[in-house]
């Protein structure tokens, strides 16, 4: 893990955090906004930020930071070392399965699609996988936004 240290530390650190919320209230609108339009591919790929800095938001409040590639192997450890309380390890837990199905490979497949198959990323996304999508998106904003308030 790469922690962070930062003038103005505390304060510092809730900053950025506060950013990174902002920032995933503004995709988790574009996702929303995506969504009656059905332009599927940009839902989900807008979601998959929201979820990408909700959980970077989570670990930069524990110094842990935001240049991450993996922030769910992150979250995991913090809560296997016990860096974290039992209330907040089990809301990271309810992070973890979305970190998981939006990872790495669903993020390449949203920018480039299925080059093995020829399959566009407009193929592969329809509006079920947004609707997944998005889903993931508000509950991670929930569960990172109780988790701020706890950590306060």
């Amino acid at each position: 893990m790469t922690c962070i240290c930062r003038e103005g530390g505390h304060m510092a650190i809730h900053k950025d955090v506060a950013y990174r919320m902002e920032l995933a209230r503004g995709y988790l609108n574009e996702a929303e906004q995506f969504f009656p339009c059905r332009q599927w591919r940009a839902c989900v790929s807008v979601s998959i930020l929201v979820i990408e800095n909700t959980s970077l938001g989570v670990l930069m409040l524990f110094g842990v930071s935001a240049q991450t590639h993996q922030p769910g192997k992150h979250l995991a450890q913090l809560i296997s070392e016990g860096t974290v309380t039992d209330e907040v390890a089990s809301l990271v837990r309810e992070l973890l399965p979305e970190l998981e199905k939006f990872d790495s490979h669903e993020k390449m497949l949203v920018k480039y699609g299925d080059e093995a198959e020829y399959r566009l990323p407009w193929q592969i996304f329809g509006e079920q996988e947004a609707s997944v999508a998005v889903e993931a998106a508000r509950k991670c904003i929930r569960v990172c936004s109780q988790i701020v308030e706890i950590h306060e």
